[in-house]
């Protein structure tokens, strides 16, 4: 076995038992806005890294249609425009805000990427505060939230935010959907085993051994939670032990309530595993912002994911079916 990759934010990497005529290679490299590890199993180190450069290509494609903080990318033309007119963008584009709306239907709003109308709200980007932001402030910023007033016209492949001062933003599901495309578009370029990890947002595949990956224990960093063995699968973790705001001394979580304006609190950690990066990673955000008895009600009306929480406590608790996925994963 090969030695463990060094851990990285939330999760840790390790390989095994790869097919010895073939290298495993691997970059760090930062995309929208966050460190990515590309790790992919190749004939040679040539052909790894020319086939890495494709795949990061393929990210930056990405990132140039949905970055917020990209002026003339889609989304950041979608929030120039809002109350204005709608938005025509590419089918793509579309797809994701549509599925993004879906979210928040079926989590009753705890999930909602207009909550990107609150960010200016909080200073995560100095990371402290001397006081809590006053009410009135937080109460107008919320008027703008609203996954409701996001109108999308799927005949002329609009996007539409109905009030002036609206915003959106894939800052909750962006990562895990760029991982799981990442991952289509290296297995439909020849690659047969690899992992994409778009900061803790992780998509593997592999045609022959599983991959093991480490489930980061932020109150005892030496000692990794769990060890998953994942063939094709995604796991993806919601926390606030690397991402923070410390406020009047206290930390408060980047993962804010879009209905109270209020960073969620109550859990350290939350790591969902299942097919899908993005969904996954959409989970993992709204069980952060349920907490832990609505989280685990919540995630029951998807079988095919699991999940841990951590709670600001340090306890672990696993979903119902946690064990038995994990298994299924492995195969």
């Amino acid at each position: 076995m090969s030695k463990p990759f060094k851990k990285l934010f939330f999760l840790i990497f390790l390989f095994s038992n790869f097919a010895l005529s073939q290298v495993v290679e691997v970059r760090d490299t930062i995309l929208m806005g966050s460190r990515f590890k590309i790790t992919i199993e190749e004939e040679n180190t040539a052909s790894a890294n020319l086939k890495i450069d494709r795949i990061i290509s393929e990210i930056v494609r990405i990132e140039n249609l949905i970055s917020d903080w990209i002026p003339n990318s889609q989304v950041s033309r979608i929030n120039e425009n809002a109350g204005i007119k709608p938005v025509k963008v590419d089918k793509e584009v579309f797809d994701l805000t549509k599925r993004a709306v879906y979210f928040s239907e079926i989590s009753n709003g705890a999930f909602d990427i207009s909550v990107a109308a609150l960010e200016k709200v909080y200073d995560y980007k100095e990371g402290w505060m001397d006081e809590f932001p006053d009410e009135k402030i937080i109460q107008k910023s919320i008027s703008k939230v609203g996954y409701q007033n996001i109108i999308l016209d799927e005949k002329n492949q609009t996007v539409f935010l109905k009030f002036k001062g609206m915003k959106i933003g894939f800052g909750s599901t962006g990562k895990g959907y760029a991982a799981q495309k990442a991952r289509s578009f290296a297995q439909a370029i020849g690659v047969q085993s690899g992992i994409i990890d778009a900061s803790g947002d992780i998509s593997t595949w592999s045609s022959n051994s599983n991959w093991k990956i480490g489930i980061h224990n932020p109150f005892r960093p030496k000692n990794p939670i769990d060890i998953l063995k994942l063939k094709n699968a995604a796991v993806t973790t919601s926390g606030n032990y690397e991402k923070f705001l410390m406020i009047g001394g206290k930390r408060y979580s980047h993962i804010i309530n879009p209905k109270t304006g209020i960073p969620a609190e109550g859990l350290t950690s939350v790591t969902v595993l299942g097919p899908d990066a993005e969904f996954a990673n959409g989970l993992s955000t709204t069980m952060m912002v349920l907490g832990k008895k609505n989280g685990l009600r919540f995630i029951q009306n998807f079988p095919d994911y699991a999940s841990l929480m951590i709670t600001d406590a340090g306890k672990v608790i696993r979903s119902k079916n946690y064990r038995k996925l994990k298994k299924s994963l492995a195969r």
